[in-house]
């Protein structure tokens, strides 16, 4: 059952639900006066200022508790900086604040009277995110009124460097680059299953048959991700693809340079290396950039969900158009917009609920890729944020989960609902979620 109480309203955290609730000065027509004037940032910060009732007996847990959760949620801090570099994820948030029109809610309101957000200020943020929609992401292909979407479209193809590619190709499938001539990328991303390791995995098997701690994400469309790794420590697929080599449990306790002497004794990818990178040669940089430029060709455009998206009424059935309805209206699209469906943005696994790992399966030993964006920023505060996975080709990648827990998709959704949303998960909702989601599969090349 939905939590309630003082700090809920209707099942959701009221500091969550409050980030248009103070209004100081109606219908203002700047989108960030309408943020500073009705309070956001007294809760969606990072470093919020409690108010001096929260050290009222009873009332005053409920209310830090809403506020350390509308942090969880989303922050705008500072104001002026987040708007002029606003990004789909938050944008996403501050629309469902508005279509939900639950700003404030009434418990805020028992406190703050005088609070409402007016009718012309949801107006102008309704107007804000629509037009961002269409100028700022929007990439031309989405159709019509679809251009408004949280969901953009993949596209057919990105510019590659051919013959890179080619080199990058070879070098993607290359065995050489583990210690012991046995693991290469394709290993545990296999393009033939979703780009990502065997359904029974709930994480990767590496070199020696030792296992590793965080399930294996899939490479397709990886080129289009904020950062790579589920804890962001690479900012982009070269960087990335330097890794895994060096990594003891999946290719061996070795240095890129035991690898780059390894593959120079073949003449031949010698010679290909200094054609490709004059000047450079075959070394780490030129091997995990050509392994980098063949990845960008692994895209999965032109799912049924896309070619909705681009005017075709038929892609989808009514059944499908319902899971989408489900989709967004049981907020999964906060987290899960753009063009990935995700992949933009780092979150709290357990933004309703921060239980998920003290009711984990209790054979699971935690780890430090538990820590989430903390094991790279080192911030207490980034504990058990972790990036938002893809859900383009979901159905294809199972088992879910930085940790492989949910072993089907219904289950990712069910266990998404509970520790995201708060929900007590229903079959019906479930389903058509699912539904959904499967049009999500792209074509794979």
């Amino acid at each position: 059952m939905k939590k309630k109480g003082i700090g809920f309203v209707l099942g959701i955290p009221v500091a969550v639900l409050l980030a248009f609730a103070c209004q100081g000065d109606a219908g203002k027509n700047d989108v960030p006066d309408i943020i500073r004037s009705n309070g956001c940032i007294a809760c969606h910060s990072f470093e919020p200022e409690a108010p001096f009732y929260a050290s009222w007996h009873l009332l005053g847990e409920g209310i830090r508790d809403d506020m350390h959760r509308a942090a969880r949620f989303v922050t705008f801090d500072p104001v002026d900086s987040t708007i002029a570099a606003i990004d789909e994820i938050r944008l996403a948030k501050i629309e469902q604040a508005v279509i939900s029109g639950s700003m404030p809610p009434s418990s805020y309101r028992l406190l703050h009277p005088w609070c409402s957000l007016s009718s012309s200020e949801r107006s102008v943020l309704s107007g804000w995110i629509r037009e961002l929609r269409k100028t700022r992401f929007n990439d031309g292909l989405a159709a019509g009124e679809l251009v408004y979407e949280p969901i953009r479209p993949i596209p057919d193809f990105i510019p590659v460097d051919k013959a890179k590619v080619i080199l990058g190709r070879s070098m993607f499938n290359d065995t050489r680059i583990s210690l012991d001539n046995t693991i290469s990328c394709a290993t545990c991303h296999i393009l033939e299953e979703g780009g990502a390791d065997h359904a029974d995995e709930r994480t990767s098997e590496g070199i020696g048959g030792l296992k590793g701690t965080v399930n294996s994400p899939t490479v397709y469309n990886a080129v289009f991700h904020v950062r790579q790794f589920w804890n962001g420590r690479a900012s982009d697929l070269a960087e990335q693809a330097a890794q895994p080599p060096v990594n003891p449990v999946e290719m061996g306790d070795q240095s890129w340079d035991d690898i780059v002497s390894r593959l120079r004794k073949d003449r031949t990818l010698v010679e290909e290396f200094e054609r490709l990178y004059p000047g450079e040669g075959l070394t780490k940089y030129s091997v995990c950039d050509a392994i980098a430029e063949y990845e960008k060709t692994l895209i999965t455009p032109d799912a049924p969900f896309d070619r909705y998206l681009k005017g075709d009424v038929d892609a989808l059935t009514a059944a499908e158009l319902d899971g989408y309805r489900a989709f967004r209206s049981n907020d999964c699209s906060t987290c899960h917009s753009g063009l990935l469906v995700g992949g933009e943005s780092f979150e709290y696994l357990g933004i309703a609920r921060e239980d998920y790992f003290d009711n984990r399966d209790t054979s699971i030993a935690y780890s430090a890729d538990d820590d989430g964006l903390k094991g790279f920023t080192g911030c207490e505060r980034d504990l058990h944020r972790f990036k938002v996975p893809s859900l383009r080709n979901v159905a294809l990648t199972p088992p879910y989960l930085h940790d492989g827990t949910s072993l089907r998709l219904e289950q990712a959704v069910e266990t998404m609902m509970i520790y995201q949303t708060g929900e007590e998960p229903d079959s019906t909702q479930v389903a058509a979620i699912v539904l959904f989601l499967k049009t999500l599969t792209g074509v794979i090349k």
